[in-house]
């Protein structure tokens, strides 16, 4: 199986995913693609550069022929102060960036030394000028360009949760929200530079590492944040983050966004044959390497690693367990199920069992102390065995289908999805084996 492995361990942001996943495909023809879209005022061009005796990428991204001077600021258009390192980057820059390679010589007069700093997906002009884009606006950027309609629907996705989170963080709607620094042209040609990078690569499955998210505060116009910002935390949820010694923030809505859209499991590499590896650097210094490295490669048919946390309940009515099950399974349970069992002084009861990951533990346990009457869990660690499965579309006389494709260990299976049957039976007053008929 095609995997991806993305290793986060020193955070994520969209320049340096965009960078790492561009070692893996090819060069020239991305950004040649990446120019062709013409977003305005925008130049893009990626050179290499060694860090730490590794060499890797780093993108730049010009916008009205020069790259903005920037200082960290989060979607709401907080500004980071006191952490404006310029100084500091110079002095790395001389001792560790020993070589830039452009794709023109046009490019090379702009001049990839001149360094700025912080990752692009969080600018704001030193002057003060912030521009106020709404999501609408975005999504209608992103739909008049020539990319391909699954590139299209990926980076509006990726927007959307931005703007929920940011959303959730302020109580407002996605309607309310106007974005500052992911509005930004730099941080939509990262948006979509990553989706178009992962339609070329198509993995078929993708795992990331624990994310690195930093530690600390940030100092911001309104006050200060702790790290992870509000709307990082939020993109976060369920997710595996950790903190450390390294103070800043390492991990940006943007990256965190695109890691959520993108992921099938977050975890640990699993054992695979690499054929490729990228380095995606960024351009904030730390006292470790600041990359996202990726490894693209073929992983076997294998079991995953699963958790069965179970509880007996005597005293709940079925209405009340199916409520618990509702909730279990919103908050990202993979399966949640009931046995009827009989219990002490002969009582008729039902056993519970929820399937999840092993990073859903905490989330699930308080899930099922809170929604069941239970003052006790078990958990079984158990190999789950799965096949790989996606989605496709089915064009037919009725309509367009959504089809479930699974596949591994030598099968391939195939389903339509019910809800568009019975949708199309109900609406054109066929039965579902007319359809299913019709359908194979």
């Amino acid at each position: 199986m095609k995997t991806l492995y993305l290793e986060c361990s020193m955070g994520a942001a969209g320049d340096m995913l965009t960078a790492a996943l561009l070692e893996l495909a090819d060069r020239k023809r991305f950004l040649r693609k990446m120019r062709s879209l013409v977003l305005p005022g925008t130049e893009i061009s990626a050179c290499t550069v060694m860090k730490c005796g590794i060499t890797g990428t780093q993108m730049r991204v010009r916008v009205n022929g020069m790259e903005e001077e920037s200082l960290d600021v989060h979607a709401h258009g907080h500004v980071h102060e006191g952490e404006h390192s310029h100084g500091h980057e110079q002095e790395i820059g001389h001792e560790h960036l020993h070589v830039h390679e452009f794709e023109n010589e046009s490019e090379h007069e702009h001049g990839c030394e001149h360094k700025h700093g912080h990752e692009h997906t969080h600018h704001a002009h030193v002057h003060g000028h912030h521009t106020h884009t709404s999501l609408q606006e975005i999504e209608n950027l992103i739909h008049g360009l020539d990319v391909s309609d699954q590139v299209k629907q990926d980076a509006t996705d990726v927007y959307r949760l931005i703007a929920e989170a940011e959303g959730h963080a302020h109580g407002r709607t996605v309607e309310e929200i106007h974005f500052h620094e992911v509005g930004t042209l730099d941080a939509v040609a990262d948006v979509v530079g990553v989706c178009l990078l992962m339609e070329e690569i198509a993995p078929e499955r993708v795992v990331v590492s624990p994310v690195h998210v930093g530690s600390g505060h940030v100092h911001c116009a309104h006050g200060i944040l702790p790290v992870p910002a509000p709307a990082t935390a939020w993109l976060l949820e369920g997710i595996p983050i950790y903190g450390g010694q390294i103070k800043g923030e390492l991990c940006t809505p943007t990256g965190a966004a695109l890691l959520k859209h993108f992921a099938d499991a977050f975890g640990d590499m699993p054992v695979m044959c690499a054929e490729k590896i990228g380095y995606g650097f960024g351009k904030k210094e730390f006292s470790r390497m600041n990359c996202v490295r990726a490894f693209l490669g073929n992983t076997s048919d294998q079991a995953e690693k699963n958790l069965e946390l179970k509880c007996n309940l005597d005293d709940m009515t079925p209405e009340h367990i199916g409520f618990a099950m509702e909730m279990l399974l919103e908050a990202g349970a993979l399966d949640v199920f009931t046995t009827p069992v009989g219990m002490k002084k002969n009582r008729p009861g039902v056993l519970l069992t929820v399937l999840c990951r092993p990073e859903q533990r905490e989330r699930m346990l308080r899930e099922l102390f809170t929604h069941t009457s239970t003052i006790g869990v078990r958990e079984t660690v158990c190999d789950r065995f799965v096949l790989q499965r996606r989605e496709t579309v089915r064009h037919t006389e009725y309509g367009d289908i959504q089809v479930k494709l699974a596949e591994g260990y030598g099968v391939s299976k195939s389903k339509p999805e019910y809800e568009d049957i019975a949708r199309i039976a109900r609406e054109q007053h066929v039965s579902l084996e007319e359809i299913l008929e019709k359908f194979q």
